[in-house]
């Protein structure tokens, strides 16, 4: 008995650690993968400042930071607290798991294949989180590439579905990925529809410019000395930014007082050809586009396609409740987090965190406590989880 008890504590003290070790790895992929660098070449972590890379003494999850006070030891330069938050969060959320899910030796045959499949979900909502609050975007690796371990772990453990059956669970796996990419795909079409665009106006007319950095990367708009990605302003053939123009300069064609309509390829100068006819210039020909403007609208979407992936990855491991409950959970936790800084008078706090994070925490949640949760909301309204 009391060998048994001393095993049991050394699982549970191993299993928080082992999350944490993950943890690291993980801030390699949320570091490289955005960068377009490889994660296992070079194969020890390294600084971003000075590259020096890590001896494994210094790179011990939670303990290397805390000892090195947070800093590299070759430059000194500081460690981003990330680091040790995401090796604590994955530490804890893996011990989680293990007590929700699992809690001895005993029974691991039982609980081993599922909760390998949970901790392998929940990096995968770590690393897509702190990934899109840097950067804005989720990587193919995570979204398409989690969705595919999502189908394959219905096979392998489908009680991650409440499933014994493994056909079953990956049917079920299958159709939620589907059912979650195609609500969240309809909301971001509605929204393009009823939030498509965003107007500014200008009392003193404000200068503009389309400039492309080389030859091997897309054109970006200038306006009040903000720049504006072309993939972000143009995702659809129907996007247009439209500018009223007191001057319009394309390369040594000058305009005056005249509206300016811009598209992935093409510019129209409206009533700037003969006989007041639109002027259509293809936009790979023209060298220099400037101007200074009094009114813009900006085409935006309402969310980026990133999220629609990645719901449908979440819908491969949590099934199609966990997938309404997500999205549902998703926007209370959004408005939540837009209103709180609006109270406190900060509302650029809100406006730059992307819908990923948010997805990730309503999914984290299903997991743990989401059919609770949506058990005790139904039956208040007489309805029960099993008859859905």
């Amino acid at each position: 008995m009391l060998r048994y008890q001393i095993l049991n504590t050394i699982l549970h003290t191993l299993v928080f650690f082992l999350g944490a070790g993950i943890g690291s790895f993980l801030n390699v992929v949320i570091y490289r993968l955005p960068r377009n660098i490889s994660v296992n070449n070079p194969r020890r972590s390294f600084c971003p400042t000075c590259q020096k890379q890590i001896p494994w003494w210094q790179n011990i999850p939670v303990v290397s930071w805390l000892a090195l006070r947070g800093k590299c030891s070759a430059c000194g330069t500081g460690i981003s607290p990330r680091y040790i938050l995401v090796e604590i969060l994955v530490g804890l959320l893996f011990y989680a798991t293990f007590l929700r899910f699992g809690g001895d030796w005993a029974r691991i045959s039982e609980w081993g294949p599922m909760v390998l499949a949970l901790w392998v979900f929940l990096a995968l909502l770590v690393s897509g989180t702190f990934i899109d609050l840097e950067h804005f975007i989720l990587p193919h690796e995570i979204t398409i590439g989690g969705t595919f371990a999502g189908w394959a772990f219905a096979y392998w453990a489908p009680g991650i579905l409440g499933e014994e059956s493994r056909g079953h669970a990956m049917v079920i796996s299958f159709v939620s990925s589907m059912l979650g990419l195609g609500l969240l795909w309809t909301i971001v079409e509605l929204g393009k529809l009823a939030f498509g665009r965003v107007k500014h106006e200008f009392g003193v007319p404000e200068k503009w410019s389309v400039t492309q950095p080389n030859d091997e990367e897309p054109p970006v708009l200038t306006l009040q000395d903000e720049t504006y990605p072309w993939g972000d302003l143009f995702s659809r053939k129907t996007d247009r930014i439209i500018l009223t123009c007191t001057e319009v300069k394309a390369n040594d064609r000058i305009w005056r007082d005249v509206k300016t309509d811009i598209k992935m390829e093409t510019l129209t100068i409206r009533g700037g050809g003969e006989g007041g006819k639109d002027e259509v210039l293809q936009l790979e020909s023209v060298t220099l586009l400037e101007g200074t403007t009094t009114e813009v609208i900006i085409p935006r979407e309402a969310m980026g396609f990133g999220d629609v992936l990645f719901i449908a990855m979440i819908g491969s491991f949590c099934g199609w409740k966990g997938v309404l409950f997500t999205i549902l959970a998703a926007s209370v936790i959004g408005t939540l987090f837009a209103l709180i800084p609006r109270l406190l008078g900060k509302s650029e706090w809100s406006a730059k965190i992307p819908f990923g994070p948010y997805l990730a925490a309503g999914a984290a949640i299903w997991v743990f406590y989401g059919v609770q949760i949506a058990e005790w909301y139904l039956s208040r309204t007489g309805w029960r989880m099993d008859g859905m």
